[in-house]
């Protein structure tokens, strides 16, 4: 392994560790990204949860998640411009096209059943049941791109599903206001949604690791606009259909600091990630996504009271255990 310290680029092997890229990428800047992915991610639920009125989203998903990809559209065609500039444009075939619109279907559907999530799960358990994304990531990555599963790695995931059920059957014992993000419960509809949530994130993100990859050389820039593109046409179609149901096309309805604070922060979470699947792995997005379970729980405790219960210190300290030994 090659390495330079400072403002240096920097070369790693291909089987990257959260803090490194394998492939020469500022290592100021991919540490940045990780920490500030990390914080971003871990605030989205608490987010969405603030932005609650009597219980209820006062927004349309699809209308929070369209403005999401098109701010990631537009910056990825502003920092493309350069590019172009400096090497000329061509315009990619429909066939190289095509394959972006699988992960964007996927991430549409995903994207909006996670704001409905919020409905059914206190912050904490999200974040936590969030983690069996690795459970799917893992059978596909074996599946799909054939990289082996190791004897300890086994352990981690059976630990992992483990922490599942013992969150899962926490959370359904919980009396009294459910609908309070200060109290840890979580709903059947809730978990069916979860297992649903995370086969289709495992899914859309080893594809998108795949189709990233495969065209290495190609701008990552223009691939997001690629796979913005798509995401923005799906999206605007389910905004069309749920503003009909409504009655009411106004765009930003029920909108208030919090959701632009989303809309925002997602859309550079949404970039960072893509950034992580071209330049690392499926492997460091996960370690991402299971260290903002920390900051969800610290979020939580600090803004909505949050009183854990022996069930989700057992699964907190399950998961904590299972990532030690999956990323040996």
């Amino acid at each position: 392994m090659e390495s330079k310290q400072g403002n240096t680029k920097v070369t790693v092997e291909e089987h990257a560790t959260p803090s490194e890229p394998s492939k020469p990428v500022n290592m100021c800047l991919w540490r940045l990204m990780i920490v500030a992915g990390t914080l971003i991610y871990g605030s989205y639920t608490i987010l969405v949860h603030l932005c609650e009125e009597d219980g209820k989203l006062p927004f349309s998903s699809a209308s929070l998640i369209l403005n999401i990809e098109i701010i990631k559209f537009f910056i990825s065609v502003v920092l493309y411009i350069p590019e172009v500039k400096e090497n000329g444009f061509t315009m990619p075939s429909i066939w190289f096209s095509l394959p972006f619109a699988v992960p964007a279907i996927l991430y549409c559907f995903n994207n909006n059943i996670s704001v409905y999530m919020q409905l059914q799960m206190d912050p904490a358990s999200y974040q936590v049941l969030g983690n069996l994304k690795i459970l799917s990531t893992a059978f596909l990555y074996r599946a799909i791109i054939k990289r082996p599963i190791t004897g300890i790695q086994w352990v981690s995931l059976t630990l992992l599903a483990i922490a599942g059920i013992s969150n899962s059957y926490g959370g359904l014992q919980a009396k009294g206001d459910i609908n309070s993000a200060g109290v840890i419960h979580v709903t059947f509809i809730g978990l069916v949604m979860m297992c649903t949530y995370c086969f289709i994130s495992g899914l859309s993100g080893v594809y998108t690791e795949y189709i990233l990859k495969r065209q290495y050389q190609t701008s990552l820039h223009l691939q997001n606009i690629l796979l913005y593109s798509f995401g923005i046409l799906l999206n605007g179609g389910v905004w069309i259909f749920q503003a009909s149901e409504a009655e009411s096309f106004n765009l930003f309805r029920g909108y208030s600091v919090y959701t632009w604070i989303v809309v925002i922060t997602q859309a550079f979470s949404g970039l960072i990630m893509s950034a992580i699947m071209k330049h690392a792995n499926n492997i460091v997005r996960l370690f991402l996504i299971s260290s903002a379970m920390m900051v969800a729980t610290a979020l939580s405790m600090l803004i909505f009271g949050l009183e854990l219960n022996t069930y989700f210190c057992a699964a907190f300290g399950l998961v904590i255990i299972a990532l030690v030994l999956y990323h040996q």
